[in-house]
């Protein structure tokens, strides 16, 4: 089934009493099924075109589960799990990584200064690196979503220095240790909250990736917090929120996805077994509402945004997946790798599934 069937002809879904869902909570579903099965269909090696949705096929959209996105990949693969294992330095790390969330980025500054180290962290000596990059016309930010600046008081002209003064007060008050010692998810975000340009929405993404290593090990069910694109999608949604906050659609929608999929008639693949998260839900949410500026025009009065940028390009690149180990679906994943499912037989691994990358 195409996302972008028309279905004016079925009865809303129905999610819980007194919630009011339209056209847009149906290609919510069909999205996240649709693209789940575009993963597989990478993974086990099938050539392109992945999908007959012709949204899909223009335009580029995250996959159903955050941690299988490129970044994230790397992040988990090559951030966290190579180099020194320790609270400071996964934390050191993965901040660094995420303040610019470029690959290109991280690979230049651990190319320029022999590798990335807490110990070996310098202001002046990653300025020059990054400002030496931006003038030979280097973008060392992500366009992913938007950094802010710090706002009119900061001291410093360029967005870099600021995130690098902010990396060192960070190191400064023992963040890493405070963070390791947190009860939960939800006072990671406020820990990452109380420092300058850190708002809502990246709190809640930092504590998702950090949470991605050892550092802490909370269930990706125990906190959400909706960002702008999660709350315009959840407007296109729901006609009437039954009155319900943003963060407890979210997570009855996660906690009823079986149904919600059976209502629809959908065959969802999981990862290996691990159900749609709170964070992977929120940015369906994210995802829906761009969805919809092409596939539901009448609801672009909501937000007043009425394209999709970002165009979708075929990547020849192999599909590997590797996520956090604790998670337990490694095993499962390389074993049909090796298992012979896919045709392709060049891309049989003979690395042990928990390998640190």
């Amino acid at each position: 089934m195409d996302c972008n069937e028309t279905t004016d002809h079925h009865p809303p879904l129905f999610l819980a009493s007194g919630i009011e869902t339209t056209e847009v909570f149906r290609s919510y579903w069909k999205l996240a099924a649709e693209r789940q099965k575009i993963f597989f269909k990478r993974f086990h090696g099938e050539p392109a075109p992945w999908s007959n949705d012709p949204i899909l096929l223009q335009h580029k959209f995250t996959n159903a589960y955050r941690a299988s996105d490129r970044v994230s990949q790397y992040l988990i693969k090559h951030v966290i799990h190579e180099g020194e294992q320790s609270s400071k330095e996964w934390f050191f790390r993965i901040l660094l990584f995420k303040f610019f969330n470029s690959i290109n980025t991280w690979e230049w500054l651990s190319c320029k200064l022999g590798g990335i180290h807490s110990d070996e962290f310098s202001f002046e000596a990653y300025d020059e690196v990054l400002t030496a990059a931006m003038e030979t016309g280097r973008s060392i930010y992500s366009a992913a979503y938007i950094m802010p600046s710090g706002g009119m008081g900061s001291p410093y002209k360029r967005k870099h220095k600021m995130h690098l003064a902010l990396l060192a007060r960070m190191l400064a008050y023992d963040l890493p240790d405070k963070i390791a010692q947190a009860p939960d998810m939800r006072s990671v975000f406020w820990l990452l909250r109380q420092y300058p340009s850190i708002g809502d929405f990246l709190a809640y993404q930092y504590a998702t990736d950090l949470n991605y290593s050892p550092l802490t090990n909370f269930s990706e069910m125990d906190f959400v917090c909706p960002g702008p694109g999660a709350l315009d999608g959840i407007r296109k949604c729901f006609s009437d929120k039954g009155g319900y906050n943003d963060e407890d659609l979210i997570r009855i929608v996660a906690d009823r996805q079986q149904e919600m999929f059976s209502q629809m008639g959908l065959e969802f693949q999981d990862l290996w077994g691990r159900p749609l998260q709170l964070i992977d839900c929120q940015n369906l949410f994210c995802e829906v509402d761009k969805y919809a500026r092409v596939a539901h025009p009448e609801m672009n009065q909501l937000t007043g945004r009425t394209r999709i940028k970002h165009r979708f390009e075929a990547s020849r690149e192999l599909l590997l997946p590797w996520y956090p180990p604790k998670w337990g679906i490694n095993n499962r994943i390389w074993g049909n790798r090796e298992g012979g499912e896919s045709n392709s037989t060049s891309w049989t691994i003979h690395l042990n599934p928990e390998t640190k990358f």
